[in-house]
């Protein structure tokens, strides 16, 4: 179970949607040495993001699972926008 807020979480997702990005450059935004703050261990262990290698270069991207969870709430916010509750 995630201990970093969900929001948060889903914020780090919607930052990986449009595709893979550097693990240096999602360590450098995501990272954090706070206990309370977890958001990189929690995506990895829910099984969200994974690490690979892509043209000999370490890259951070989401799973099936991760995708899914992203275009969830993109579906949300935008059913909250038609209603004008957002």
């Amino acid at each position: 179970m995630p201990t970093a807020p969900i929001s948060l979480i889903l914020d780090f997702l919607d930052s990986l949607s449009s595709g893979p990005k550097p693990y240096a450059e999602v360590m450098e935004a995501w990272r954090t040495s706070c206990p309370r703050l977890t958001v990189w261990e929690d995506a990895v262990d829910e099984g969200l993001v994974v690490r690979r290698v892509q043209s000999g270069a370490v890259v951070v991207e989401l799973t099936a699972k991760g995708r899914e969870m992203a275009r969830s709430r993109a579906r949300i916010v935008r059913d909250l926008q038609a209603a004008g509750e957002l």
